[in-house]
């Protein structure tokens, strides 16, 4: 299994789930106002709008999803910024 993680700015964070969708993703988690610090320097979280705030998504899934999501969101990443994670995660049921 593999785990793929995505920070954003938000105002591309529909496109992103619109990649995970598209991929085949059966679930994902969205935390929004992510802050932290990164290439384009600190993301406070503390502006009115979404220009300025990035949103974190993860999800795990198959190597194949994950690399068809990776496939789909490099232009993304590349015109916009941002960044992607993808690790091997072991899924534990209950």
């Amino acid at each position: 299994m593999k785990k793929v993680e995505v920070v954003i700015d938000s105002i591309y964070l529909s496109r992103v789930l619109d990649v995970l969708e598209k991929a085949g993703v059966s679930g994902y988690t969205v935390i929004k106002d992510a802050l932290g610090k990164g290439e384009r320097g600190i993301m406070a979280g503390d502006e009115l709008t979404d220009v300025f705030k990035n949103s974190y998504v993860f999800t795990v899934c198959s190597e194949e999803v994950a690399q068809k999501i990776a496939e789909s969101l490099r232009p993304l990443l590349k015109k916009v910024g941002g960044a992607c994670l993808i690790s091997d995660v072991l899924w534990l049921t209950h």
